[in-house]
């Protein structure tokens, strides 16, 4: 059958084969670790950290008080740029925003039915657009896997167009739960149709669920971005989440990031990490000793 859908996909020439894909991260890390694992680019990947708190305990009072964290960072640590993002369940947005000071923080929620992307697709159109009106700069999507999984890229597509258009100035991030996905050509068939349908960036996992982000998929991901931005000269951006908790994992995406697309990914606008506890394990090997400030 030819359509648009597999058409887009047919067109890229991304690699598939797993071995081929883990022979070469094995090389960018051989190649590239021990280089890029310096205090300069710890301090980097503080920058790129959506501070994340996706709890069924969270409250506006719980929330308010991770929020006031992040506020206080910029006082107590003013020689350090601060985090890139916090990112709450939609209804937290209005919270984060009204509590936030700092102002190159964005506020990020995930929508869509997180974290398995099932419900009404005119329930993740309302989220998301309450999501936004309550002021979220970010929304982090789910594709809709069980469709993309029966080969219905169209109802794949559709969801993501409508979701991208309720986001209206905000930045969609597109979640591929690429541990559901598990091999190479997978993740590079859900990263075709999420580029071709306006994703501002591509993310791994929701950390819910399924194995969370791997060395692997980051590299198919951004070998599609790299192809992406070749064909149409649109920067789109790749964030790493679900399991990423120590330094040198954040060093090893870092390397992958750096090796495929290159010095301009290397800015909070275009690569983040989703972590709850990295961002304090960060800290600690910049301020060489244990701290818990998050």
């Amino acid at each position: 059958m030819s359509d648009k859908y597999n058409d887009a996909i047919a067109a890229s020439k991304v690699v598939e084969d797993d071995a081929a894909v883990s022979a070469a991260v094995a090389k960018i890390l051989e190649e590239n670790f021990d280089a890029n694992n310096t205090p300069e680019v710890h301090k980097f990947l503080l920058n790129t950290v959506d501070l994340t708190t996706l709890n069924a305990t969270d409250s506006p009072s719980s929330v308010a008080a991770f929020v006031e964290r992040v506020n206080a960072f910029d006082e107590e640590h003013p020689e350090l740029r601060n985090v890139a993002a916090i990112c709450t369940y939609p209804n937290f947005a209005q919270v984060v925003r009204t509590v936030l000071d700092v102002s190159d923080v964005d506020v990020c929620c995930v929508s869509g039915g997180f974290p398995s992307s099932q419900t009404f697709i005119e329930v993740k159109v309302a989220e998301t657009a309450l999501a936004v009106e309550g002021g979220a700069d970010e929304i982090d999507i789910v594709l809709n896997l069980g469709n993309f999984l029966d080969g219905d890229y169209e109802e794949v597509c559709d969801e993501m167009i409508e979701q991208k258009h309720a986001c209206r100035d905000a930045r969609m991030k597109v979640i591929l739960e690429t541990g559901a996905l598990k091999t190479a050509a997978a993740i590079k068939k859900a990263s075709v149709l999420a580029l071709y349908c306006g994703a501002d960036f591509l993310k791994t996992s929701t950390g819910k669920g399924y194995p969370g982000a791997s060395l692997e998929a980051a590299y198919v991901m951004c070998e599609c971005i790299k192809e992406y931005y070749e064909k149409t000269g649109t920067m789109v951006g790749f964030k790493a989440a679900g399991g990423v908790r120590t330094t040198a994992e954040a060093v090893q995406y870092y390397s992958v990031v750096k090796a495929v697309l290159g010095e301009k990914w290397l800015t909070n606008e275009y690569f983040r990490i989703g972590a709850s506890s990295l961002a304090n394990n960060l800290l600690s090997d910049i301020l060489g000793e244990e701290v818990k400030f998050f």
